[in-house]
């Protein structure tokens, strides 16, 4: 492959937004994960949201080899990529009302924290649940893209976007509208970067959490591959463990 290709190009924009971030994000990457260890510590729970493609990062970060098995997903049928016709995710996260029902039946509480990820921070059923969460007594972190946010208006009534309504948030440095190259010929930009560099994200986060949990004398709980011997097992603790801190296996 010749390297003046996009394929090149895309891969050299990567690590540039990882430069960006490394740059201006790692502090609240930090901060963030030394709010989610004083949770874990103190026995509360962990819940990431995200609708459609921004569902991506919930599943990323449960139920999987070197992740906190605390970290409880939110995904509703109606707001992810499997559900038919597609196109109903779009207009179930436009929908009022809806992102409080959801919210009101899981076991959030006070004094958990839950991730809200949107790359526009723009529509209603992440900032919904920012706002519901916050009455809640809930610490809320919101993973979104300032450039894209600042330069679309809110689609939830209260004119608020995810930034604003969350405690805190992590910028993913992304280009307006995520997609990143223009090819010769194309007017519609290719190659979005939300995924890979969220993923990136929210793993820099875990590895934070798991710094700040030692730093406190706490052993992290983090699983083992269910495809390795033993590991089966030593999953199997873990849920009998953190039994109060885990709700996705009742």
């Amino acid at each position: 492959m010749n390297r003046d290709s996009y394929s090149f190009k895309y891969m050299e924009h990567i690590e540039e937004i990882f430069n960006r971030i490394k740059e201006t994000q790692m502090t609240a990457i930090d901060e963030a994960a030394k709010k989610i260890a004083e949770a874990i510590a103190g026995g509360h729970a962990v819940y990431i949201f995200g609708a459609s493609h921004a569902g991506i990062l919930a599943q990323e970060m449960f139920y999987r080899t070197g992740g906190l098995a605390v970290i409880n997903p939110i995904l509703p049928a109606e707001f992810m990529l499997n559900t038919r016709p597609v196109d109903q995710t779009s207009a179930m996260e436009k929908l009022e009302g809806y992102p409080t029902v959801i919210l009101n039946h899981t076991a959030i509480q006070e004094g958990d924290v839950l991730i809200l990820h949107s790359v526009s921070g723009r529509n209603t059923a992440a900032i919904e649940m920012g706002i519901e969460a916050g009455k809640k007594g809930v610490y809320t972190i919101a993973i979104t893209n300032m450039t894209y946010t600042n330069g679309v208006t809110s689609r939830h009534s209260s004119g608020k976007k995810l930034f604003e309504v969350c405690d805190m948030y992590i910028d993913n440095c992304g280009d307006f509208e995520d997609s990143s190259m223009l090819l010769p010929g194309m007017e519609q930009k290719i190659a979005p970067t939300s995924s890979v560099i969220g993923c990136g994200i929210v793993n820099m986060m875990e590895i934070c959490i798991v710094e700040h949990l030692l730093a406190m004398d706490v052993v992290p709980p983090v699983f083992h591959s269910a495809n390795v011997d033993g590991g089966m097992e030593f999953n199997q603790v873990l849920f009998e463990k953190y039994g109060e801190q885990i709700h996705y296996m009742k």
